[in-house]
């Protein structure tokens, strides 16, 4: 029996398999990096470069995807959901700093269960931005992001489906709430602490 003909047939489909899955992993690295370094330019202030780093990541993607068309078994492997899932977290971080609109998954073509644990981690970057604006002073944008958190929070625990279905949103919004209630505490602590320090300068013009 000669069988040189078919070995040669299924190796040049496992070649076009493996050719595919290296070029869609190291584009999802890519949206990973990016992503990454779009947050990091966030917190630094610099939103140009941050749009521009995650507009990146967004191409990447799409053309991560578009490697791994006729490769679904690829395709679902888990790393693309994961890079989906680190673009969902950029855009959205991006929007509630920035004050744009909050962005869909329809619109940035991701799956809902990618959308929503992006939505989820998200919360970390939020703290992190509320915490520098405790810093500069600014509790009335504080308030206002923390009032964004808790109505994205009613949002995550309204998504009550299997974690089959989700892919473990339910423990990404347990830390989520931990985030908000560490935030809201420090919130007001910081809050607090402002109004301490405003009436000893009162009380210390009215003695001068």
């Amino acid at each position: 029996m000669d069988l040189t003909d078919l070995g040669a047939e299924l190796r040049r489909g496992f070649d076009e398999k493996t050719a595919a899955r290296e070029a869609g992993l190291a584009g999802s690295r890519n949206v990973i990096r990016s992503c990454g370094n779009g947050i990091r330019a966030l917190h630094r202030g610099e939103i140009e470069s941050a749009q521009g780093l995650i507009d990146d990541a967004q191409r990447e993607l799409d053309e991560a995807r578009r490697t791994l068309e006729g490769h679904a078994d690829i395709l679902m492997a888990g790393f693309v959901h994961d890079a989906e899932k680190e673009l969902a977290e950029a855009r959205i971080t991006l929007a509630l700093v920035t004050g744009a609109p909050m962005p869909t998954p329809t619109g940035m073509a991701v799956p809902p269960s990618a959308f929503l644990k992006g939505m989820a981690e998200s919360m970390g970057e939020l703290r992190r931005h509320i915490l520098d604006l405790m810093r500069r002073g600014d509790l009335g944008q504080c308030e206002t992001l923390l009032d964004e958190m808790d109505d994205i929070y009613y949002l995550l625990i309204s998504m009550d489906y299997p974690d089959g279905i989700t892919h473990g949103l339910r423990r990404l919004t347990d830390v989520a709430r931990s985030i908000i209630e560490r935030t809201r505490g420090d919130f007001t602590t910081s809050s607090i602490q402002s109004s301490l320090r405003d009436a000893l300068q009162k009380h210390g013009e009215l003695l001068d």
